[in-house]
């Protein structure tokens, strides 16, 4: 009997990223400049065999130039149509200088009135809103 290759099972295509709202003592968001989408929260894609936590650090660290602690999950945002979850974590400044790199054209902290006004791509400024309300921890928003 030949193989029938018509009912080979592909493991579904999910991305996972895992982005931080990093806050300072002086309750400043830090923000990065992104080439394609503007100012908005430092984060990017977990890789195979990393923690959401850890990728949250590593993709801070990466665009800002800062090193940071987690200091809680706050929740999960799901594109539904393009299999993307984005993880948020609140996190605060323990170490680094803000530093641009190939995927932050500027970075910064800033006040959190006018980071909601700075960040205007989707629902990243109610990403921000959500992780700033302890209220409402955990979230999950499909979208």
């Amino acid at each position: 009997m030949g193989q029938n290759t018509t009912n080979v099972y592909t493991p579904p295509k999910h991305f996972i990223s895992a982005a931080t709202i990093v806050l300072n003592d002086q309750n400043e968001i830090l923000l990065i400049k992104g080439p394609q989408r503007g100012w908005e929260m430092p984060g990017g894609i977990v890789e195979e065999g990393e923690s959401l936590k850890d990728a949250a650090i590593r993709e801070t660290k990466e665009e800002s130039g800062m090193d940071i602690e987690v200091i809680k999950f706050c929740g999960i945002f799901q594109n539904v149509n393009k299999s993307i979850c984005n993880t948020l974590f609140l996190a605060k400044p323990i170490g680094g200088k803000l530093t641009t790199s190939s995927e932050s054209l500027e970075v910064g902290f800033f006040p959190i009135e006018q980071a909601l006004e700075i960040v205007t791509v989707g629902n990243f400024r109610q990403r921000i809103e959500y992780c700033l309300d302890n209220s409402i921890h955990p979230f999950y928003v499909e979208f």
